[in-house]
Protein backbone atom coordinates (compact mmCIF):
# COMPACT_ATOMS: atom_id res chain seq x y z
CA UNK A 1 0.00 0.00 0.00
CA UNK A 2 1.39 3.39 -0.95
CA UNK A 3 1.90 6.16 1.58
CA UNK A 4 -0.97 8.12 0.01
CA UNK A 5 -3.38 5.19 0.37
CA UNK A 6 -2.23 4.58 3.94
CA UNK A 7 -2.84 8.20 4.88
CA UNK A 8 -6.24 8.06 3.19
CA UNK A 9 -7.19 4.92 5.11
CA UNK A 10 -6.08 6.48 8.40
CA UNK A 11 -8.07 9.64 7.61
CA UNK A 12 -11.19 7.59 6.86
CA UNK A 13 -10.82 5.66 10.12
CA UNK A 14 -10.32 8.87 12.09
CA UNK A 15 -13.39 10.44 10.50
CA UNK A 16 -15.44 7.33 11.23
CA UNK A 17 -14.25 7.24 14.84
CA UNK A 18 -14.99 10.94 15.23
CA UNK A 19 -18.49 10.53 13.79
CA UNK A 20 -19.22 7.60 16.12
CA UNK A 21 -17.93 9.52 19.17
CA UNK A 22 -19.94 12.62 18.21
CA UNK A 23 -23.14 10.61 17.72
CA UNK A 24 -22.74 8.82 21.06
CA UNK A 25 -21.90 12.03 22.89
CA UNK A 26 -24.85 13.94 21.44
CA UNK A 27 -27.14 11.04 22.38
CA UNK A 28 -25.68 11.07 25.92
CA UNK A 29 -26.40 14.80 26.23
CA UNK A 30 -29.90 14.48 24.76
CA UNK A 31 -30.84 11.68 27.15
CA UNK A 32 -29.92 13.88 30.10
CA UNK A 33 -31.46 17.13 28.91
CA UNK A 34 -34.59 16.18 26.94
CA UNK A 35 -37.88 17.59 28.25
CA UNK A 36 -37.41 18.47 31.94
CA UNK A 37 -34.79 15.86 32.88
CA UNK A 38 -32.13 18.51 33.40
CA UNK A 39 -34.46 20.89 35.21
CA UNK A 40 -35.70 18.17 37.57
CA UNK A 41 -32.21 17.62 38.98
CA UNK A 42 -31.18 19.26 42.27
CA UNK A 43 -29.18 22.43 41.65
CA UNK A 44 -25.82 20.86 42.54
CA UNK A 45 -26.44 18.03 40.06
CA UNK A 46 -27.50 20.50 37.35
CA UNK A 47 -24.28 22.43 37.83
CA UNK A 48 -22.29 19.18 37.77
CA UNK A 49 -23.94 18.01 34.54
CA UNK A 50 -23.34 21.43 33.00
CA UNK A 51 -19.65 21.05 33.85
CA UNK A 52 -19.53 17.59 32.23
CA UNK A 53 -21.18 18.88 29.06
CA UNK A 54 -18.78 21.81 28.99
CA UNK A 55 -15.81 19.42 28.97
CA UNK A 56 -17.25 17.48 26.05
CA UNK A 57 -18.19 20.73 24.33
CA UNK A 58 -14.54 21.72 23.97
CA UNK A 59 -14.06 18.76 21.63
CA UNK A 60 -17.46 19.10 19.96
CA UNK A 61 -16.86 22.76 19.09
CA UNK A 62 -13.65 21.81 17.28
CA UNK A 63 -15.72 19.39 15.17
CA UNK A 64 -18.68 21.72 14.69
CA UNK A 65 -16.75 24.73 13.42
CA UNK A 66 -15.53 23.15 10.15
CA UNK A 67 -18.95 21.53 9.70
CA UNK A 68 -20.60 24.95 10.00
CA UNK A 69 -18.29 26.29 7.30
CA UNK A 70 -19.50 23.45 5.07
CA UNK A 71 -23.08 24.63 5.59
CA UNK A 72 -24.18 22.16 8.28
CA UNK A 73 -26.78 23.77 10.53
CA UNK A 74 -29.09 22.98 13.43
CA UNK A 75 -32.29 21.48 11.92
CA UNK A 76 -35.43 23.56 11.49
CA UNK A 77 -38.98 22.16 11.46
CA UNK A 78 -41.41 23.42 8.83
CA UNK A 79 -44.92 22.79 10.13
CA UNK A 80 -47.74 23.93 7.83
CA UNK A 81 -45.62 26.84 6.62
CA UNK A 82 -44.42 27.89 10.08
CA UNK A 83 -40.68 27.52 10.69
CA UNK A 84 -39.59 26.54 14.21
CA UNK A 85 -36.30 25.26 15.69
CA UNK A 86 -35.63 21.53 15.83
CA UNK A 87 -36.53 21.40 19.51
CA UNK A 88 -40.12 21.71 18.24
CA UNK A 89 -40.49 18.58 16.07
CA UNK A 90 -43.51 17.90 13.88
CA UNK A 91 -45.17 15.57 16.39
CA UNK A 92 -44.91 18.21 19.16
CA UNK A 93 -46.31 20.90 16.88
CA UNK A 94 -49.22 18.64 15.91
CA UNK A 95 -49.87 17.85 19.57
CA UNK A 96 -49.97 21.56 20.39
CA UNK A 97 -52.29 22.38 17.50
CA UNK A 98 -54.71 19.57 18.45
CA UNK A 99 -54.71 20.22 22.20
CA UNK A 100 -58.03 21.20 23.79
CA UNK A 101 -57.35 23.79 26.52
CA UNK A 102 -59.36 23.51 29.72
CA UNK A 103 -60.38 25.96 32.46
CA UNK A 104 -57.21 25.13 34.37
CA UNK A 105 -54.96 26.36 31.53
CA UNK A 106 -53.32 29.79 31.52
CA UNK A 107 -51.45 30.27 28.24
CA UNK A 108 -48.49 32.65 28.16
CA UNK A 109 -47.95 33.50 24.51
CA UNK A 110 -45.29 35.64 22.82
CA UNK A 111 -43.13 35.89 19.77
CA UNK A 112 -39.73 34.66 20.96
CA UNK A 113 -37.65 36.92 23.26
CA UNK A 114 -40.53 39.23 24.14
CA UNK A 115 -40.84 38.54 27.85
CA UNK A 116 -42.04 34.93 27.91
CA UNK A 117 -40.11 33.74 30.96
CA UNK A 118 -40.89 36.98 32.76
CA UNK A 119 -44.64 36.53 32.23
CA UNK A 120 -44.47 32.85 33.23
CA UNK A 121 -42.91 33.93 36.52
CA UNK A 122 -45.45 36.73 36.95
CA UNK A 123 -48.32 34.27 36.53
CA UNK A 124 -46.59 31.82 38.87
CA UNK A 125 -46.24 34.51 41.53
CA UNK A 126 -49.85 35.65 41.13
CA UNK A 127 -51.15 32.10 41.47
CA UNK A 128 -49.01 31.53 44.57
CA UNK A 129 -49.77 35.02 45.92
CA UNK A 130 -46.10 35.95 46.00
CA UNK A 131 -44.99 32.81 47.81
CA UNK A 132 -43.77 30.68 44.90
CA UNK A 133 -40.22 29.33 45.30
CA UNK A 134 -38.03 26.97 43.31
CA UNK A 135 -35.91 24.82 45.62
CA UNK A 136 -34.43 21.33 45.80
CA UNK A 137 -37.15 20.45 48.30
CA UNK A 138 -40.03 21.40 46.00
CA UNK A 139 -40.42 22.42 42.38
CA UNK A 140 -36.85 22.89 41.18
CA UNK A 141 -37.24 25.06 38.11
CA UNK A 142 -39.80 27.06 36.15
CA UNK A 143 -39.77 24.43 33.41
CA UNK A 144 -40.70 21.65 35.84
CA UNK A 145 -44.07 23.33 36.34
CA UNK A 146 -44.68 25.25 33.10
CA UNK A 147 -44.87 23.12 29.94
CA UNK A 148 -43.75 24.59 26.63
CA UNK A 149 -46.51 22.96 24.66
CA UNK A 150 -44.92 22.78 21.19
CA UNK A 151 -41.43 21.70 22.22
CA UNK A 152 -39.31 18.98 23.82
CA UNK A 153 -37.74 21.52 26.19
CA UNK A 154 -39.84 21.36 29.36
CA UNK A 155 -42.05 19.17 31.49
CA UNK A 156 -44.65 17.44 29.34
CA UNK A 157 -48.05 19.06 29.60
CA UNK A 158 -49.71 15.90 30.91
CA UNK A 159 -47.11 15.70 33.71
CA UNK A 160 -47.19 19.38 34.68
CA UNK A 161 -48.42 20.09 38.21
CA UNK A 162 -51.33 22.41 38.81
CA UNK A 163 -50.43 25.56 40.73
CA UNK A 164 -53.42 26.32 42.93
CA UNK A 165 -55.62 24.63 40.35
CA UNK A 166 -54.04 26.27 37.28
CA UNK A 167 -51.47 25.17 34.73
CA UNK A 168 -49.08 27.72 33.22
CA UNK A 169 -48.60 26.82 29.54
CA UNK A 170 -45.91 28.51 27.46
CA UNK A 171 -46.24 28.93 23.70
CA UNK A 172 -44.73 30.97 20.89
CA UNK A 173 -47.42 29.89 18.45
CA UNK A 174 -49.17 32.47 16.34
CA UNK A 175 -52.96 32.38 16.37
CA UNK A 176 -53.12 30.30 13.18
CA UNK A 177 -51.77 27.31 15.14
CA UNK A 178 -52.38 28.09 18.80
CA UNK A 179 -55.08 25.86 20.34
CA UNK A 180 -58.01 27.85 21.66
CA UNK A 181 -60.90 27.36 24.05
CA UNK A 182 -63.18 29.90 25.68
CA UNK A 183 -62.64 27.98 28.94
CA UNK A 184 -58.92 28.82 29.18
CA UNK A 185 -57.08 32.11 29.75
CA UNK A 186 -54.51 33.56 27.33
CA UNK A 187 -51.97 36.30 28.06
CA UNK A 188 -50.00 37.70 25.14
CA UNK A 189 -46.89 39.88 25.53
CA UNK A 190 -45.65 42.13 22.72
CA UNK A 191 -42.27 43.86 22.65
CA UNK A 192 -40.78 46.44 20.29
CA UNK A 193 -39.64 44.53 17.16
CA UNK A 194 -36.09 45.92 17.23
CA UNK A 195 -35.76 44.83 20.87
CA UNK A 196 -37.15 41.43 19.92
CA UNK A 197 -34.47 41.05 17.25
CA UNK A 198 -31.65 42.25 19.51
CA UNK A 199 -32.61 39.75 22.20
CA UNK A 200 -33.07 36.94 19.65
CA UNK A 201 -29.57 37.54 18.26
CA UNK A 202 -27.99 37.12 21.69
CA UNK A 203 -30.10 34.11 22.60
CA UNK A 204 -29.77 32.12 19.36
CA UNK A 205 -26.04 32.90 19.16
CA UNK A 206 -25.59 31.73 22.75
CA UNK A 207 -27.41 28.43 22.16
CA UNK A 208 -26.22 27.54 18.67
CA UNK A 209 -23.04 29.47 17.94
CA UNK A 210 -21.82 28.78 14.39
CA UNK A 211 -24.56 26.16 13.91
CA UNK A 212 -27.31 28.81 13.87
CA UNK A 213 -29.56 27.97 10.90
CA UNK A 214 -29.28 31.37 9.22
CA UNK A 215 -26.42 33.63 8.18
CA UNK A 216 -27.96 37.06 8.71
CA UNK A 217 -30.26 37.67 11.66
CA UNK A 218 -31.93 40.75 10.21
CA UNK A 219 -32.67 38.94 6.92
CA UNK A 220 -34.20 36.13 8.95
CA UNK A 221 -36.29 38.44 11.14
CA UNK A 222 -37.62 40.39 8.17
CA UNK A 223 -38.91 37.32 6.35
CA UNK A 224 -41.37 34.47 6.55
CA UNK A 225 -38.54 32.24 7.75
CA UNK A 226 -38.71 33.88 11.19
CA UNK A 227 -39.52 31.22 13.74
CA UNK A 228 -43.20 31.14 14.77
CA UNK A 229 -44.08 33.62 11.98
CA UNK A 230 -43.08 37.25 11.53
CA UNK A 231 -43.45 39.85 14.29
CA UNK A 232 -46.22 41.80 12.47
CA UNK A 233 -48.24 38.66 11.76
CA UNK A 234 -47.80 37.42 15.33
CA UNK A 235 -48.86 40.70 16.94
CA UNK A 236 -51.77 41.30 14.57
CA UNK A 237 -53.26 37.86 15.15
CA UNK A 238 -53.06 38.08 18.91
CA UNK A 239 -54.37 41.65 18.96
CA UNK A 240 -57.44 40.52 17.01
CA UNK A 241 -58.02 37.71 19.48
CA UNK A 242 -57.73 40.12 22.41
CA UNK A 243 -60.28 42.46 20.87
CA UNK A 244 -62.74 39.70 20.02
CA UNK A 245 -62.36 37.42 23.06
CA UNK A 246 -62.70 38.31 26.73
CA UNK A 247 -60.36 35.52 27.80
CA UNK A 248 -57.35 36.97 25.91
CA UNK A 249 -55.28 39.71 27.56
CA UNK A 250 -52.79 41.70 25.47
CA UNK A 251 -49.87 43.21 27.41
CA UNK A 252 -46.85 45.24 26.25
CA UNK A 253 -43.40 44.52 27.63
CA UNK A 254 -42.61 48.20 27.97
CA UNK A 255 -45.75 48.82 30.02
CA UNK A 256 -44.69 46.11 32.46
CA UNK A 257 -41.32 47.80 32.83
CA UNK A 258 -42.89 51.19 33.50
CA UNK A 259 -45.68 50.10 35.87
CA UNK A 260 -44.98 46.62 37.26
CA UNK A 261 -47.39 46.83 40.22
CA UNK A 262 -50.20 48.19 38.08
CA UNK A 263 -49.72 45.57 35.39
CA UNK A 264 -49.44 42.68 37.87
CA UNK A 265 -52.66 43.85 39.50
CA UNK A 266 -54.32 43.90 36.07
CA UNK A 267 -53.11 40.39 35.29
CA UNK A 268 -54.26 39.14 38.72
CA UNK A 269 -57.72 40.58 38.09
CA UNK A 270 -57.79 38.91 34.67
CA UNK A 271 -56.91 35.59 36.32
CA UNK A 272 -59.53 36.22 39.00
CA UNK A 273 -56.97 36.07 41.82
CA UNK A 274 -57.34 38.50 44.72
CA UNK A 275 -54.04 39.81 46.10
CA UNK A 276 -53.47 41.84 49.23
CA UNK A 277 -51.04 44.77 49.04
CA UNK A 278 -48.36 42.62 50.67
CA UNK A 279 -48.98 39.69 48.32
CA UNK A 280 -48.84 42.01 45.30
CA UNK A 281 -45.58 43.56 46.54
CA UNK A 282 -44.05 40.09 46.99
CA UNK A 283 -45.18 39.03 43.53
CA UNK A 284 -43.67 42.18 42.01
CA UNK A 285 -40.36 41.62 43.83
CA UNK A 286 -40.09 37.95 42.84
CA UNK A 287 -40.81 38.71 39.19
CA UNK A 288 -38.34 41.59 39.00
CA UNK A 289 -35.37 41.45 36.64
CA UNK A 290 -32.97 41.58 39.61
CA UNK A 291 -34.62 38.67 41.41
CA UNK A 292 -34.71 36.51 38.28
CA UNK A 293 -31.16 37.44 37.31
CA UNK A 294 -29.92 36.62 40.84
CA UNK A 295 -31.68 33.24 40.58
CA UNK A 296 -30.94 32.55 36.95
CA UNK A 297 -30.51 28.80 37.45
CA UNK A 298 -34.23 28.62 38.22
CA UNK A 299 -35.34 30.36 35.04
CA UNK A 300 -32.96 29.61 32.15
CA UNK A 301 -35.21 28.30 29.39
CA UNK A 302 -32.76 25.87 27.83
CA UNK A 303 -30.60 23.14 29.31
CA UNK A 304 -26.91 23.34 28.37
CA UNK A 305 -26.00 22.50 24.80
CA UNK A 306 -22.53 21.78 23.38
CA UNK A 307 -22.54 25.27 21.86
CA UNK A 308 -23.99 27.20 24.80
CA UNK A 309 -21.92 26.21 27.82
CA UNK A 310 -19.40 28.85 28.78
CA UNK A 311 -21.25 31.52 26.80
CA UNK A 312 -23.19 34.56 28.00
CA UNK A 313 -25.86 34.17 30.63
CA UNK A 314 -29.52 33.74 29.74
CA UNK A 315 -30.55 37.13 31.13
CA UNK A 316 -28.57 39.66 29.10
CA UNK A 317 -30.70 42.80 29.44
CA UNK A 318 -34.30 43.58 30.24
CA UNK A 319 -34.05 47.27 29.38
CA UNK A 320 -36.68 49.16 27.44
CA UNK A 321 -34.37 50.41 24.68
CA UNK A 322 -32.90 46.99 23.94
CA UNK A 323 -33.38 47.66 20.23
CA UNK A 324 -30.46 50.10 20.31
CA UNK A 325 -28.12 47.12 20.75
CA UNK A 326 -28.41 46.40 17.03
CA UNK A 327 -27.10 48.67 14.28
CA UNK A 328 -29.08 51.69 13.14
CA UNK A 329 -29.27 50.10 9.72
CA UNK A 330 -30.90 46.98 11.14
CA UNK A 331 -33.23 49.05 13.32
CA UNK A 332 -34.38 50.99 10.27
CA UNK A 333 -34.86 47.83 8.26
CA UNK A 334 -36.91 46.13 11.00
CA UNK A 335 -39.12 49.20 11.38
CA UNK A 336 -39.68 49.48 7.63
CA UNK A 337 -40.51 45.77 7.38
CA UNK A 338 -43.05 45.94 10.22
CA UNK A 339 -44.52 49.17 8.89
CA UNK A 340 -45.22 47.60 5.50
CA UNK A 341 -46.54 44.33 6.94
CA UNK A 342 -48.91 46.17 9.28
CA UNK A 343 -50.52 48.30 6.58
CA UNK A 344 -54.27 47.78 6.91
CA UNK A 345 -53.86 45.84 10.17
CA UNK A 346 -56.07 46.37 13.22
CA UNK A 347 -53.15 46.46 15.69
CA UNK A 348 -52.70 50.17 16.65
CA UNK A 349 -48.94 50.22 16.28
CA UNK A 350 -48.87 54.02 16.31
CA UNK A 351 -50.28 54.00 19.84
CA UNK A 352 -47.67 51.64 21.26
CA UNK A 353 -44.66 51.96 18.93
CA UNK A 354 -44.97 55.30 17.09
CA UNK A 355 -41.51 54.98 15.57
CA UNK A 356 -42.76 52.02 13.54
CA UNK A 357 -45.20 54.40 11.86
Amino acid sequence: MTIALTLLAISVLLLAATAIWLAKTMKWIDERTIEDRFFQLPLAERLGLRSEIEKKARIISVIMLPLSKLGVRIPVTNFEGTKVPGICPTEAMQYAKDYKPGPEDVFVATQMKCGTTWMQQIVHQILTKGEGEFTDDGHRHLYTISPWIESRGSVRLENAPLINGRRIVKTHLATNLCPYSSDAKFIYVARHPAACLASAIDFVSMLMGPMTPHNNFCDWFCSDDMWWRSWPEHVEGWWRWSQERDNVLFIHYEEMLESPSEKLAEIAQFLEVELSEEELANAVEKSSYKYMKDNENQFEMSPPTPMSVGNKTYFVSGKKDRGKDISQEDQDRVIEFCKKRLEGATYPVAQFYPDVV
